[in-house]
Order: C-alpha cells, then structure tokens, then sequence
C-alpha cells in the first residue's frame, strides 16, 4: 500500500494531500457546530432546572 503512494506521481501525491485536508477541514467544521448545539441545549436544560428550583444533581452520575 505505502509503496503504491510513495510510486505515484507527485500530481496525484499533491492532490491526495489536499483531499485528505478538505475532509479534515470539514469533519472538524461539523463536530464544532455539533459541540456548540450540545452545549447550549445543555445550558439551556440546566437553566430550566435552576429556574424550576431543581438544583440537587445527585442523580446524576458525575455530580
């Protein structure tokens, strides 16, 4: 396998580079915006417990 990348033409090294960038690129963008959507929903449940008076966690297993 190595030697089938390190044998091709330098074109297709670049270009292989630069897919292998533009996936990277993209799977950081989407788990960014997953971890900012997790974190408000989180925020905004935890809100909603504070608000509701519910403030004992100990339900839960990491509190």
């Amino acid at each position: 396998m190595i030697d089938a990348l390190t044998s091709a033409p330098p074109v297709l090294l670049v270009l292989a580079a630069l897919a292998a960038f533009a996936v990277a690129v993209v799977a950081i963008k989407i788990a960014i915006k997953l971890a900012v959507r997790i974190g408000i929903v989180a925020a905004v449940v935890l809100a909603g417990l504070y608000a509701a008076g519910f403030t004992d966690l100990s339900f839960l297993p990491f509190f």
